[in-house]
């Protein structure tokens, strides 16, 4: 459990990126994820958590078979775990006859096993033997809830002497709704014991979250052999030296080049007419973006023009661009001419250096809304293949790379391709703090980075161990 959830916020950022990773602790988030960390809301939830880990085997699916001698808390449970990714599956009718042979007429055999007010610790013992002998349940909760007669103390044998002779190996936890909770017996037959349902389920649902974490493919950290190491080094440390902090679109697109990555083919213009023979050069219909000190979001300063065709619109279009710039108070340094790029899907790849995990890689839908629909997904660096391939699939937008509604599928590949590359760039150049490449345009075959900002940082070097224990 990790306190302190809006600390994260606190630091200010200036990128698409930084935005969407600074508003919550997402990056803790997405390091447990990586490295298997179970996290809990609240003390009460890390304990249950724990008893189940300490004490029972991971089940092997999320499928839960409740045996109960109440209705109402059985009802409850079924709930919970459906809330939290579990499944309560109606029973095969081998095990419903197996159920029925020894509960009487009343008794409900469907799953959750509802045995009725008079069921006595020989039934439980017998009910839970019997889920636990078929293949219809990965775990099972024993629920009890005291009525005139059956006294908890003998359930609380008869779930012991249950757990120590199952058939299979599946996790059985049980829930005591009673003051006396029989805690000496369960435990010393490993049970773990709770006193409400859903604090069964909560615990369970993390056990079988962690079982899924184990089995998935680990994954490798592609090596990419066409990487220019020194010279994106050479590049960062002559801006570094120079006291930038901004890369300009010059250095940003031969930094990404360094890395594999492609650039929509551009050229820098200083002058409306310079602007126009550089859309002639390109050929095409081609976009038009202000290059200025500060200017991160440039459509919020109207200081992008799409789809101009031709050198007489594309030097129209600069010159009502510089007069917009100057209105929105930014001192024009020149422009940037790109060919357009598309049809395809508009995606986000970026990355902001964390102070104490280190990169934090995020990819989501991009273009201008990417702050308002925040469907983004998040890891830490280094990342394997499995890493990004999970990333895209994560999102709700991923239809979108994938054929919806008959649009043609997306080269989801290069995308993975692309996020990998840049978790390698930031991964080796640590003076990078910030990397937004938004947007990636993923198109029916290749990706490619249609704007790009890179922010730079000194990299203040970590004290020795010696004076940290000091």
């Amino acid at each position: 459990m990790k306190s302190g959830r809006s600390v994260a916020g606190a630091r200010a950022t200036s990128s698409h990126t930084g935005a969407l990773v600074a508003a919550s602790d997402v990056t803790v988030d997405a390091l447990f994820r990586q490295v298997g960390v179970v996290r809990t809301e609240t003390l009460a939830e890390l304990l249950d958590a724990a008893a189940l880990f300490a004490t029972q085997p991971l089940p092997a699916g999320p499928r839960v078979g409740i045996v109960t001698n109440a209705g109402g808390p059985a009802i409850l449970c079924t709930d919970a775990c459906e809330a939290r990714g579990l499944v309560v599956p109606q029973l095969p009718e081998s095990v419903r006859a197996a159920l029925r042979a020894f509960l009487p007429a009343e008794a409900s055999v469907a799953n959750p096993v509802d045995m009725i007010a008079s069921a006595t610790p020989e039934q439980y013992a017998r009910a839970i033997t019997t889920l636990a002998a078929s293949d219809a349940v990965d775990a099972i909760v024993a629920i009890f809830i005291p009525p005139l007669v059956t006294r908890v103390a003998e359930v609380a044998r008869a779930i012991a002497a249950a757990a120590r002779e199952l058939p299979r190996r599946v996790p059985l936890i049980a829930v005591l709704m009673s003051e006396d909770r029989a805690q000496a017996v369960l435990a010393e037959a490993r049970v773990p014991v709770y006193p409400y349902p859903e604090d069964a389920a909560r615990a369970l649902a993390h056990a079988a979250a962690h079982a899924r974490w184990r089995a998935r493919p680990e994954g490798t950290v592609p090596a990419f052999a066409d990487v220019r190491t020194a010279d994106a080094s050479a590049l960062v440390g002559s801006a570094l030296r120079e006291g930038r902090g901004w890369l300009d679109p010059r250095e940003v697109a031969e930094l990404l080049s360094c890395y594999g990555l492609s650039v929509a083919p551009y050229r820098i213009a200083t002058a409306p007419e310079t602007a126009g023979v550089a859309a002639a050069e390109l050929g095409g219909d081609v976009a038009l973006k202000a290059i200025a000190p500060g200017l991160v979001h440039k459509t919020e300063a109207n200081a992008v023009r799409l789809g101009l065709a031709g050198p007489l619109a594309t030097e129209a279009a600069a010159r009502e661009l510089a007069a917009g710039v100057a209105r929105a108070g930014h001192q024009l340094e020149g422009y940037l001419v790109q060919r357009m790029i598309g049809p395809g899907v508009d995606m986000l790849v970026g990355m902001v250096h964390d102070p104490s995990f280190g990169p934090v890689v995020v990819c989501g839908s991009g273009g201008t809304a990417v702050e308002l629909l925040k469907d983004v997904s998040v890891r830490v660096t280094p990342l394997t293949d499995r890493d990004a391939a999970d990333m895209l699939r994560s999102l709700r937008t991923f239809p979108l790379l994938d054929g919806y509604r008959g649009r043609p599928k997306a080269d989801v590949g290069a995308l993975e391709g692309t996020i990998l590359r840049i978790a390698a760039l930031v991964e080796a150049h640590p003076e990078i703090a910030e990397l937004d490449c938004n947007p990636v345009m993923v198109l029916a075959v290749g990706a490619v980075v249609v704007d790009a900002r890179i922010r730079l940082e000194a990299v203040t070097p970590w004290p020795p161990m010696g004076a940290l224990q000091r």
